[in-house]
């Protein structure tokens, strides 16, 4: 509990006031995968040979956009850092505790943006959705990758709702954002890849199934290269008696 307040802290300092409600999320997840780093290193390791693998087919290396960098855990940043000129990192929130390594090794070619990448604010305006409009901005851009983004999307929205509805916002407002997000990378003229969760399961220890549930609501991923389980809550992390397992694909959407 020290290690988290003084991360939440630190990070309050350098984050947006507009941002700041998040920290607290980002550095629960920060000590939930430091809890569950065995279990998850698996699904780490292959979103990691997965975007190494999409940016080795492009003929130019100049700048990498990662969405949703979160915990930098599932990006193999070294790795962009060393092939890629310039790497720029955007999420609501970059934890202290990474920005001294981000710094201290790849401080001339990483980049950290803080943005709210939902489309909620314009889909409430009713302007067009375009949340990723903002990379047509971006000089010399080879390769995007949306990182665990996508679900987040439609469960941060959902989460918001609950606490205080929004009657301006149309009945489809999460399927619709999350489809905005698929058509911003879709429509890029340059490698677009993204790996997200698509649904959870919770199963006891016997293999049985008691929830299920599709966290893109009903929106489905194009040209699904890969897929794999993650055990976001392994058996022992909230009960002895049930894990909760993502099911998560990979997709080279241009």
């Amino acid at each position: 509990m020290i290690l988290e307040a003084i991360n939440y802290a630190a990070t309050y300092r350098k984050t947006p006031p507009e941002f700041r409600p998040y920290i607290r999320y980002s550095v629960n997840l920060w000590a939930r995968a430091n809890r569950c780093g065995k279990a998850w290193a698996e699904h780490e390791d292959d979103s990691k040979r997965f975007i190494l693998s999409a940016a080795a087919k492009l003929k130019q290396r100049r700048t990498a956009v990662v969405l949703g960098s979160g915990l930098l855990r599932d990006v193999p940043l070294q790795q962009l850092a060393a092939g890629f000129d310039t790497v720029v990192l955007v999420d609501l929130v970059h934890l202290a505790s990474l920005r001294a390594t981000l710094y201290a090794r790849h401080s001339r070619t990483v980049v950290l943006n803080h943005r709210d990448l939902s489309g909620y604010d314009d889909l409430k305006a009713g302007k067009p959705l375009e949340p990723l409009g903002f990379l047509r901005l971006v000089p010399y851009l080879d390769l995007v990758v949306s990182t665990n983004l996508l679900s987040q999307i439609g469960t941060g929205i959902r989460n918001r709702l609950e606490k205080q509805p929004d009657p301006a916002l149309p009945q489809d407002a999460l399927p619709q954002l999350i489809q905005a997000h698929l058509d911003g990378l879709s429509s890029l003229p340059c490698k677009a890849c993204i790996i997200t969760d698509t649904a959870f399961e919770v199963i006891d220890k016997n293999g049985t199934q008691h929830q299920q549930e599709d966290l893109l609501h009903g929106v489905r991923v194009p040209k699904i290269t890969r897929g794999w389980d993650w055990p976001v809550v392994p058996f022992g992390e909230e009960s002895r008696d049930y894990q909760i397992i993502h099911k998560v694909v990979a997709s080279e959407l241009t």
